[in-house]
């Protein structure tokens, strides 16, 4: 026996293969020790120790009964001996990796756990349980990461299950069937929520899946969401990469609201992520520049959950793949492109803010990189609009525009554990950020050689903040983008099909995608947008709150305030009969001499044209202000309006909202159509100050205010006078009221 142990320890002097081999191996060993330290806890260690004592045992056992004619090494025996030499083993710095490694943080691990399970078959099985029991340690604190109830995820309920038949043919039909729940929030006050029903009146639980012989689990219905009393990162399943950064971005965001140490979101933000998170659809009609910054923050951090929830959850089937053959439809978690959100924000101003945001969410200070941060900093920043300081801007106008105005971009971005790419490849980007005419501009229209739209195949979260300024900007750019979103692709852009979810393959896609809208106001054109063209499964949620008090508080000069009803069969029937009523009724009052110096405020650019077109015929007197006017041509017609050289000045809201021009002279004003926002009804009619008049035009006491409406232009009209006072003229039947 002395003689043989002789013999091996001068085997062991030479450079032979042997020693390659143990150097390779202990170099293996040292990376799977580095991983197996990250993440042990106590119980574990004390396992791993009382295991290797018993390996230690029976090598011992083994190397009594060998042979003393055996001269080769003994490979059990160099994996005992690098456990022991481990033991002095400093371990590996993986803050001192290269730049790609720090970002990539979670392939290295992959590609380590791989070498651990894929080690020598020399080995004997003990080394094997070794191996597994660490790749299993590793794999399952990637997944979880802290959550205490993965299956309670919204994230996994809402994208695991497929659709069932009931379902799916509810949602297919042109009115599915939906449940109405009317809720109260403490902040976001009345809330409206539809819920989608299956076709079937009974509605069986899904239960857990224990076996292949069961019933297959399909997607459970929506429900309303619970209120945030109490904000706990565990019961809102944020990763725990986010929740050190939480506290400190918010109140960076909201400097100017003091929050307590204790407090880590706002009322407004508890009752938001309550439904971001509960993966409904959500429209917000009530954004002003006060909660601005506090709606921003919740749907960047929603987001940054959601993009990170994803990539954990690839990785770790990755690393399971790694170790086997077959797959299961448990390892589908991809869509069939890899961008999965996509922010429209109408300037790059608010692409700026929405990026700083996330950067202050995923890679706080000296917490990771951020590439390419300097190009989008000279790209996104500058170009602002020089205020005058004589007759200043309106304070809403001024915090609109302020900061880079520019309404055609796109940008790409990817999400890494430590590190926030900008300018990715579309197809390589896990969030893109546009305006509708920056990706209106790639997606092009029917026909054109040059266009792309494959990227939009599987966004499944959808953001329009500032929808409103869409709808200012041109509402069909919108439009476009939505009916191209989960289109089949084209190409396969290097997709692996079986890694893709089933309900993603069978283009049900849009059944999943969660869409949340925040405006200044109630348009009717995003309610229906809602409903055409947004399916969620787990349904829709809207803020109701009626107006109480109107913007007609806020005028400020004494003047007759009319308003005239007209009868209309459809809001398309209404198009016609506005215009039959201003002609027959309105427009003859108003060609008397005495009704000079009439402006008419005219919201749709199409009712503008059609007016215009109607005064040359009948050979009217008018000057025209509208959004495509040059500058020559507007100081001529408020010229000509003021000094008496036109009766008639026609003006589109649009190129109010996006000049704000001081037209002076007006002695009556005629609203077409009440305004989009309330706030222009108040400014129009202050324009008509004294100090804004010519004294040769006419005398004070005569100055009036008409405005058109009907029934389907009753939010507008709501928003003017107050609910109250407009359900009392709807039921009256005097067409007229005077204020």
């Amino acid at each position: 026996m002395g003689k043989n142990k002789r013999f091996l320890n001068k085997k062991r002097k030479g450079p032979s293969k042997s020693k390659k081999k143990h150097e390779k191996r202990s170099n293996e060993t040292i990376n799977k020790k580095a991983i197996f330290n990250r993440y042990k806890d106590k119980q574990k260690v004390e396992e791993e120790a009382a295991k290797q004592k018993r390996m230690e045992e029976k090598f011992k056992m083994q190397q009594e009964t060998l042979s003393e004619s055996e001269p080769e090494d003994d490979t059990f025996e160099q994996l005992v001996s690098c456990f022991k030499q481990q033991k002095s083993a400093p371990l590996i710095d993986s803050e001192e990796e290269s730049l790609d490694d720090s970002e990539e943080e979670e392939e290295a691990m992959e590609i380590a756990s791989q070498n651990i399970s894929h080690s020598s078959n020399a080995c004997s099985t003990s080394e094997d349980e070794e191996s597994d029991h660490i790749d299993k340690l590793v794999l399952s604190d990637t997944e979880l990461e802290n959550d205490i109830d993965s299956t309670n995820d919204p994230f996994l309920k809402h994208l695991q299950y497929d659709l069932s038949d009931e379902l799916l043919v509810s949602l297919s039909n042109i009115q599915s069937t939906e449940k109405e729940i009317i809720q109260s929030w403490p902040i976001l006050g009345k809330v409206v929520i539809n819920l989608p029903q299956p076709l079937s009146s009974v509605v069986e639980k899904p239960k857990l899946k224990l076996s292949i012989l069961e019933e297959k689990i399909y997607a459970p219905l929506g429900i309303p969401p619970r209120p945030i009393n109490k904000v706990d990162f565990d019961q809102l399943y944020l990763k725990s990469q986010l929740r050190g950064s939480i506290v400190s971005s918010n109140k960076k965001n909201l400097i100017k609201k003091d929050l307590e140490l204790s407090e880590v979101f706002t009322p407004l933000q508890k009752d938001l992520f309550a439904f971001l998170n509960n993966y409904q659809d959500l429209y917000y009609p009530e954004r002003t520049f006060t909660n601005a910054d506090e709606i921003r923050y919740s749907y960047c951090l929603h987001v940054a959950n959601h993009v990170l929830k994803t990539r954990i959850k690839i990785l770790h089937h990755n690393a399971k793949l790694s170790k086997k053959t077959d797959l299961s439809d448990d390892f589908r978690d991809q869509g069939l492109v890899r961008p999965k959100v996509l922010i429209l924000v109408p300037f790059k101003h608010a692409a700026y803010k929405v990026v700083n945001t996330l950067i202050d969410i995923v890679v706080p200070k000296e917490a990771g990189q951020v590439v390419n941060k300097n190009r989008f900093e000279d790209d996104f920043t500058g170009g602002e609009l020089i205020m005058p300081s004589k007759n200043p801007k309106p304070e809403d106008y001024e915090l609109l525009f302020s900061g880079n105005t520019d309404d055609t971009f796109r940008l790409g971005m990817t999400l890494t554990k430590k590190t926030l790419k900008l300018y990715t490849d579309f197809y390589s980007s896990d969030i893109l950020i546009a305006s509708p005419l920056g990706l209106r501009m790639i997606v092009g229209a029917e026909g054109e050689e040059h266009r792309d739209y494959d990227f939009l195949a599987s966004i499944e979260i959808l953001i329009l903040d500032q929808a409103d300024v869409f709808r200012m900007q041109n509402w069909d750019h919108v439009l476009h983008i939505l009916d191209h979103l989960h289109l089949q692709p084209r190409k396969t852009h290097g997709t692996d099909f079986s890694r893709v979810r089933s309900w993603a393959v069978n283009g049900w896609s849009k059944y999943y995608r969660q869409t949340l809208i925040f405006s200044s106001i109630t348009l009717p054109e995003i309610k229906s947008l809602l409903s055409k063209k947004c399916q969620n499964y787990s349904g829709r949620a809207i803020v109701g709150n009626q107006p109480e008090e109107g913007s007609i508080r806020q005028v400020l000069v004494s003047v007759p305030q009319l308003f005239h009803r007209f009868n209309a069969a459809s809001p398309l029937a209404s198009v016609d009969a506005r215009f039959e009523y201003f002609v027959k009724e309105i427009l003859p009052k108003q060609r008397d001499p005495l009704m000079s110096h009439t402006l008419i405020y005219v919201p749709s650019y199409f009712d503008f044209v059609r007016i215009r077109n109607y005064f040359k015929k009948e050979d009217i007197s008018f000057v025209q202000i509208c959004e495509y006017s040059k500058d020559a041509k507007i100081a001529r017609a408020r010229d000509m309006f003021f000094h008496s050289e036109a009766h008639f000045i026609l003006y589109t809201e649009r190129v109010h909202f996006f000049r704000r021009l001081r037209i002076k002279g007006i002695r009556h004003i005629i609203f077409y159509q009440p305004p989009t926002y309330p706030h222009f009804y108040s400014e129009m009619l202050n324009l008509m100050q004294e100090s804004n008049q010519n004294k040769y035009g006419g005398s004070k006491c005569n100055m009036t205010s008409t405005t058109l409406y009907c029934k389907y232009d009753a939010h507008r009209t709501a928003a003017l006078l107050g609910t109250p006072r407009l359900a009392r003229m709807l039921v009256e039947e005097q067409p007229v009221h005077m204020y």
